[in-house]
């Protein structure tokens, strides 16, 4: 039997199998035995194509900056493209919750992820900020993007409103006005964020001012 016309195994593929354990099972799940396992080859094949468990990470890492959409950073109106960047930015990490521990605190090589920040920190300069002040802003853009992706406000309380009234009422109040506005628990989280995210955009127009 010849050849196949195409190899089994190529980087992106593996960058993709990869991304789904992390997915599905955590990046603690992610070794490269339990990939070879995935794609139904050998743990060896995997080297001829990423040499060590850090260089699959940073093709994970390139594969999920890839799909952060800085298309809103050219906006000539600097709240609304800051905006539409950071709610992407967000929904590419709900989409991949597990990825933000495995990659919140590693090196920015990725080529996608460095032009993605020079176009974030570029705005904030058009919109008046100093090269200082716009560091601070994509750090403060950073903490609220990522935090509200791996944390569930919401979630964490599993009783009924009504329940924590005896001991705890101003919580059950919150809790009952938040049911009220509608949309569970992902309802309230989004408008967490978003209360967050128009509070530094206010920020920003403070400092620009």
């Amino acid at each position: 039997m010849g050849r196949p016309s195409r190899a089994l195994l190529t980087r992106e593929r593996i960058a993709l199998a990869a991304l789904q354990v992390v997915d599905e099972e955590g990046p603690d799940g992610l070794t490269m035995r339990a990939l070879a396992e995935r794609l139904g080859v050998k743990a060896a094949s995997l080297y001829n194509h990423v040499p060590s468990k850090d260089a699959l990470v940073d093709t994970v890492s390139g594969l999920v900056n890839d799909e952060i959409d800085h298309a809103p950073l050219s906006d000539p109106d600097w709240r609304a493209g800051l905006a539409g960047y950071a709610r992407g930015y967000r929904a590419v990490f709900l989409r991949h919750p597990n990825a933000v521990s495995l990659l919140a605190r590693r090196r920015v090589e990725a080529d996608s992820a460095l032009r993605g920040y020079d176009a974030l920190l570029a705005l904030l300069g058009r919109a008046g900020l100093d090269p200082a002040d716009a560091a601070e802003v994509a750090a403060a853009i950073d903490y609220l993007v990522l935090g509200s992706a791996v944390e569930t406000f919401a979630a964490g309380f599993t009783r009924e409103p009504g329940a924590y009234r005896p001991q705890y009422p101003a919580l059950a109040d919150a809790l009952e006005g938040s049911a009220a506005r509608g949309g569970g628990p992902a309802g309230l989280d989004d408008r967490g964020f978003e209360l967050g995210l128009g509070l530094l955009l206010d920020g920003v127009e403070r400092r620009t001012a």
